[in-house]
């Protein structure tokens, strides 16, 4: 493990994880946490991980971004006490808007919840989305897609104690205090890396970052190829028992008439026999 991202979500997260990418680190982001980790990472969540579980399960990783990594820094630190730390910072006010932004996408993104609900693996892993975005009120959860109710206060205060966190607990040599507008000079030199012939990404601009994973996230095509084939399959499971039910129903009202009409035939048989 090269670097370990403290910055909080919606601190240029994204933007890091095409930089680091850029620059060649295997880089895990929140999908690839949520795709290929979710279950190791519940023995994170509930404190079960040891050291060795945590370096087998990120092997061959260069650099971790986004959540969860944020508010598990430190006991990803201590499984890589070689990884450098960088913090990423914005204006709480710019950070704040940016994350109630991107909270409203979700709650209103129709193609999330097809993917939660219909997706096997959208479903299984929703108890990870859940405990993963826990502190910072971006965790989709089910049935209706809404985000965890915390307040602005609540936010704030823990974007605020995140950050004061990282800068007391942090190792000071191997840390990094850095705003995305800064660009590849000081990345580069704290990470001892040459400066690449590109431009510095900027990825996540305005908070599309939910409708862009929804259309192109590689991860997302198969959840979207389960879902459809779940949903197919579900109208179809619906539509044969509906179309039995109405057999049974037409059927009993075909069988009470006839039952109806044989006992009416036979009265009169005997009523003519008595005559």
């Amino acid at each position: 493990m090269k670097v370990i991202l403290a910055g909080a979500a919606k601190t240029g997260t994204k933007t890091m994880a095409a930089a680091f990418t850029t620059l060649g680190y295997n880089t895990y982001d929140y999908l690839e946490n949520y795709f290929y980790l979710h279950k190791e990472w519940m023995k994170i969540f509930d404190g079960s991980a040891t050291n060795e579980d945590i370096r087998k399960m990120f092997e061959g990783v260069d650099a971790l971004t986004d959540t969860p990594v944020p508010d598990n820094w430190e006991i990803l630190h201590n499984a890589f006490p070689e990884a450098k730390i960088i913090l990423t910072i914005r204006d709480e006010d710019a950070w704040y808007k940016s994350l109630i932004n991107q909270r409203k996408m979700i709650n209103e993104s129709y193609a999330i919840w097809f993917l939660t609900v219909f997706s096997p693996q959208g479903v299984i892993r929703r108890h990870f989305a859940k405990q993963a975005g826990r502190n910072v009120g971006t965790a989709a959860s089910w049935p209706r897609n809404s985000v965890q109710p915390h307040s602005e206060e609540f936010l704030r205060e823990h974007y605020r104690k995140h950050n004061d966190s990282v800068l007391k607990k942090a190792p000071k040599d191997k840390l990094l205090v850095y705003n995305v507008s800064e660009g590849w000079e000081p990345l580069c030199e704290f990470l001892g890396v040459e400066i690449p012939d590109k431009p510095f990404p900027h990825k996540n601009k305005g908070g599309t970052f939910v409708e862009d994973v929804v259309k192109t996230g590689p991860l997302v095509h198969q959840m979207w190829l389960q879902g459809a084939i779940s949903a197919t399959l579900m109208t179809l499971c619906v539509g044969y028992a509906g179309y039995r039910l109405y057999k049974i129903s037409s059927g009993q009202r075909w069988g009470t008439w006839i039952l109806q009409n044989a006992q009416k035939a036979v009265e009169r048989v005997r009523d003519f026999q008595k005559s």
